[in-house]
């Protein structure tokens, strides 16, 4: 039987589907060479090292989100960009843990069209330069919280507690000392990520268009 051809392309889907498998601590050349059914010493005349691996299935996470069309409006884009990076981060929330922490860039030409897409429809939206690399940062902090916050669980067993957090903020807020989170706390508890997502878009493209208008 004949092998088939080991890529770098192959190298980086392997070890996506093992981190989203079974978590960033599982990632080692000698794991993924298993993976793979090769030599661990093979992998490096693909990757570079354990940092550039990182690297290669960061920007995978960003190369996997679909470019709008450039003749969409620019709030349409970044709406476009925004959901598709949202779904991307959400699929892999290992990789958005890493990215979180700093362990890890999206560096390759993909990623960067990606990136390149979401800046191009700030500016076009009307924003200068500095406004855009802010409302670029917002965008993608929104994201990252957003597909953090969807991936609470799936990063191993939380600590033991004798009453769950829910229960204890019901129990300890106090009408008198706390009316305000009294009031909006059944609210809080019943709106999920998904929702929160895209509530939170509007609000941010809405403040977009007013910077934009100035």
């Amino acid at each position: 039987m004949v092998r088939e051809t080991l890529t770098r392309e192959k190298v980086l889907e392997a070890a996506l589907r093992l981190v989203d498998e079974h978590g960033m601590g599982a990632l080692s050349m000698r794991k993924l060479a298993a993976e793979l059914g090769v030599e661990a010493m093979s992998l490096y005349n693909h990757v570079k090292n354990k940092g550039d691996l990182l690297d290669g299935i960061t920007a995978h996470v960003f190369e996997s989100v679909p470019l709008p069309d450039e003749g969409w409006g620019w709030e349409t884009r970044v709406r476009h960009l925004a959901e598709g990076l949202y779904t991307a981060f959400t699929r892999h929330p290992a990789v958005v843990r890493t990215l979180a922490a700093e362990e890890a860039n999206p560096r390759s030409p993909g990623a960067l069209r990606v990136i390149d897409a979401l800046v191009g429809a700030l500016l076009d939206g009307g924003l200068d330069e500095a406004a855009a690399a802010r409302g670029y940062r917002s965008l993608m902090g929104l994201t990252f919280g957003a597909a953090l916050a969807d991936s609470v669980g799936l990063a191993g067993t939380p600590a033991e507690r004798e009453e769950p957090v829910d229960d204890w903020f019901s129990r300890m807020v106090d009408p008198r000392e706390h009316p305000n989170l009294l009031r909006v706390l059944p609210a809080l508890r019943s709106v999920d990520c998904v929702q929160d997502f895209q509530a939170q878009l509007a609000l941010l493209v809405a403040g977009l268009r007013v910077s934009a208008a100035r």
